[in-house]
């Protein structure tokens, strides 16, 4: 109690205590950037969002973690590193547990480059950080130096800088942002470093050791460490307790296309990272047919935009969920809507299960409790279409 509100220095040397008043801990709101699709780029990202989650949980490997290239991925932010800080946009992904930014600009990129010889801060480490794509590899090395997200400082943090980037293609030279800043859990940081999350925890900082997400329909979203934003959420949380602590992952009670059962798998994970919901194939078919959903080239479905289809609930810690048709629509072509769903077989022992990315936590505002190991959910507040929101 007493240290909470002064900090205190042991003094061994001169066999004395220090005394002064700790700085107060306060939620820290980091705006994110939301990039719009082209109808290419919405099937593109369909089929690399269940590509990196089948690599990601391939049957029994011991390193669960593929970077993906998250060309298109739709929500990033801005993060600095060094001394004096180093601007970098990254994706905030609770799909994995590493930072990483890049020392090298790819040819014919915008990158945001760290140079760490810019840095006063900057600790040399060293050891090897890499990763095999699908396309290629990732790798760099290991290094500390001070990471600031918003007002939150972490010092002598361990990321990688990566120089080597041939495995994220050409999207990633073309994409918006320059790093991943993960935000899993410690089981799958790679190299075994500490998390970014458990670095702020332990840092002392957060009032409290939670995070949310607020990914806003035609408005900025909002990502807070410390805990949420009540302006952006209506109602109150319900929670619902983490089955792993690897992934953000839970239990799932059970899957309604209408008043129909259209699923037996009992885990999910919420990924930020993702956009759109996924589904073990045979299970993701079944409602295909029920909406009246054609498969284009075997990832993605697309389905007659004037066509009434029922809502999809997810029920979670014994609650229902729902998603309407405005909700599972990711964009159109004409006459044809491409749905925000596809199909994802993870083979045991991590599956089989369902991700929820973007398309859920559009509607849900998510609470990641990391001191409580667990997740919570209210219904998003919508914006109106006119409004206008400056974070």
């Amino acid at each position: 109690v007493f240290m909470r509100k002064y900090y205190v220095q042991f003094d061994w040397g001169k066999k004395r205590l220090g005394f002064a008043t700790a700085a107060q801990a306060t939620v820290v709101k980091m705006p994110l950037t939301k990039r719009d699709l082209t109808y290419e780029q919405t099937v593109d990202a369909i089929h690399q969002g269940a590509e990196r989650w089948e690599a990601r949980l391939d049957g029994g490997k011991d390193d669960p973690i593929v970077i993906d290239d998250y060309q298109n991925a739709q929500y990033y932010g801005e993060i600095s590193v060094g001394t004096p800080g180093q601007k970098e946009m990254v994706i905030f992904d609770t799909g994995s547990a590493n930072l990483w930014v890049p020392n090298t600009k790819p040819f014919l990129s915008q990158k945001n480059i760290y140079d760490h010889s810019k840095s006063s801060t900057y600790k040399k480490n060293g050891t090897t950080f890499a990763i095999q794509y699908g396309s290629g590899p990732v790798s760099g090395v290991f290094s500390a130096d001070t990471v600031t997200i918003g007002d939150l400082k972490l010092q002598d943090y361990t990321f990688a800088e990566v120089d080597k980037t041939s495995g994220l293609g050409l999207g990633y030279r073309l994409g918006k942002f320059d790093g991943i800043l993960g935000l899993g859990w410690d089981s799958i940081s790679v190299g075994h470093v500490p998390t970014p999350m458990n670095a702020l925890v332990q840092s002392g900082q957060l009032p409290e050791p939670v995070f949310a997400f607020y990914l806003g329909n035609k408005q900025p979203g909002e990502l807070v460490f410390g805990g949420v934003d009540p302006k952006h959420y209506t109602g109150s949380f319900s929670f619902v307790p983490l089955s792993s602590e690897s992934y953000w992952e839970i239990n799932l009670d059970g899957v309604k296309l209408g008043s129909d059962s259209v699923s037996s798998t009992k885990s999910a994970i919420v990924d930020s990272g993702t956009s759109l919901l996924a589904g073990p194939k045979s299970e993701i078919s079944k409602i295909a047919t029920k909406l009246g959903a054609k498969s284009v080239l075997g990832r993605e479905y697309v389905v007659d935009c004037s066509a009434k289809l029922p809502d999809l609930t997810f029920t979670l810690g014994g609650k229902d969920y729902t998603l309407k048709q405005a909700d599972l629509i990711l964009q159109a072509s004409g006459s044809q809507c491409i749905l925000g769903l596809t199909g994802l077989d993870v083979p045991p022992p991590r599956g089989p299960l369902w991700i929820l990315g973007d398309v859920f936590m559009r509607k849900y505002y998510v609470q990641f409790d990391w001191g409580k190991k667990r997740l919570g959910f209210a219904t998003a507040a919508q914006a109106q279409e006119s409004s206008v929101v400056v974070i």
